[in-house]
């Protein structure tokens, strides 16, 4: 897929737009008209698709500080197509993520959960990754919620199933060990309860 460059796309859409205009005024419409064109549908581009492709492209190579950059330069995230506008928040939550900012990073994954993600991958990461926000809290109950969800997308891909699988097991043992607990709080209640044991008399 080609991607156009945020700062070439702004380029182009000057150039199209004014130059297009100016062959208008002083050749003709028909001289003019495809410049501008094409410099419309450029800016409708950047105003519905935002910088989501060119920053995603730095989010693969661990460049969070120059997809942030890129980010920074969408002009409305809330007039992103659905897909953008979802992906837009993920990568802000990533991006928070990576430099430990977790309450951040959960209000942007929060914001994506909003919108309909159209990929059952990106689906399933962001379950996953709510998930995992829920455990740190111990909120395990609503650590199970998003996993069962990250998991009923029956991902392929075997780095997210072993992500996937290795919390499945974490959480079970959360739950065996409080399970253990309740049991162990119970006994010493019963033992309170049948108050002291008499000592056998001696002869």
């Amino acid at each position: 897929m080609f991607i156009i460059p945020p700062y070439i796309r702004f380029a182009l859409i000057a150039a199209g737009i004014l130059g297009g205009i100016a062959l208008w005024a002083t050749l003709g419409i028909w001289y003019g008209i495809f410049f501008v064109i094409a410099g419309l549908a450029l800016l409708a581009g950047y105003i519905f698709l935002g910088t989501v492709a060119p920053a995603a492209q730095k989010v693969q190579v661990q460049d969070f500080d120059g997809a942030e950059k890129l980010l920074n330069l969408t002009l409305k995230p809330e007039w992103l197509y659905s897909a953008n506008r979802a992906f837009y928040y993920m990568m802000r939550g990533n991006i928070a993520l990576s430099r430990k900012e977790i309450k951040a990073g959960e209000e942007w994954l929060r914001k994506a959960e909003e919108v309909d993600i159209p990929t059952p991958t990106e689906k399933a990461t962001l379950h996953f990754q709510l998930a995992q926000i829920e455990y740190q809290k111990k909120n395990f109950v609503a650590a199970k919620k998003y996993l069962k969800k990250a998991q009923d997308a029956n991902i392929k891909i075997p780095q997210i199933r072993e992500q996937i699988d290795m919390m499945d097991k974490a959480l079970k043992q959360t739950g065996q060990m409080k399970a253990a607990q309740r049991m162990g709080s119970q006994g010493h209640q019963m033992m309170g309860r049948g108050g002291k044991r008499r000592r056998p008399k001696t002869r």
